[in-house]
């Protein structure tokens, strides 16, 4: 797939670009406390007890590569941030949906970010003028019409216990 360069996309596309971008490549970074609690996988060794939080993926146009699921924190100004997340994972794809469960230190308020890596390259691939060539949802099934959802419109409370989100894939 060719990529072009920056500099030539639409300005709401350059920033969806970049963020999703900063979602895909950036390692994660060791949480401070005040990013938000702990966050692991359920199956970790070391996964808090208390909170779950399920996460559904829905909507993938075909069964292959990953659908990627990232959780931020509280804070508004980390959200899709480079190096900014509190846990990832990366569901193998075997139908057009997914499934993960996160456990997290305590209840509060967190956003997900998702995408499709298609071809499982771990990058979020883009068309020739810019667009997205994969799948991406948020939070909330936050519209991105314009560009990347506020903070507020994707984030959401985890109370105390299991807690279940859905988020549709769009192309």
């Amino acid at each position: 797939m060719a990529r072009r360069t920056i500099g030539s996309r639409a300005p709401w596309c350059q920033s969806a670009v970049l963020a999703l971008a900063a979602l895909v490549l950036a390692p994660p970074a060791a949480a401070a406390p005040e990013d938000g609690p702990r966050v692991t996988a359920c199956t970790a060794p070391d996964a808090p007890q208390g909170q779950r939080l399920h996460v559904t993926v829905t909507g993938a146009r075909r069964a292959a590569g990953n659908a990627t699921i990232t959780i931020y924190g509280p804070r508004p100004e980390r959200f899709l941030a480079s190096r900014a997340y509190l846990v990832r994972q990366r569901i193998p794809l075997r139908t057009t949906s997914a499934e993960a469960c996160f456990a997290l230190a305590a209840p509060g308020t967190y956003a997900i970010a998702v995408y499709h890596d298609e071809n499982d390259d771990h990058d979020f691939n883009r068309t020739l003028i810019g667009m997205p060539a994969e799948g991406y949802g948020f939070s909330n099934d936050a519209p991105t019409v314009t560009g990347l959802p506020s903070f507020d419109a994707v984030r959401f409370t985890v109370p105390p216990g299991e807690s279940r989100m859905t988020i549709r894939l769009r192309y």
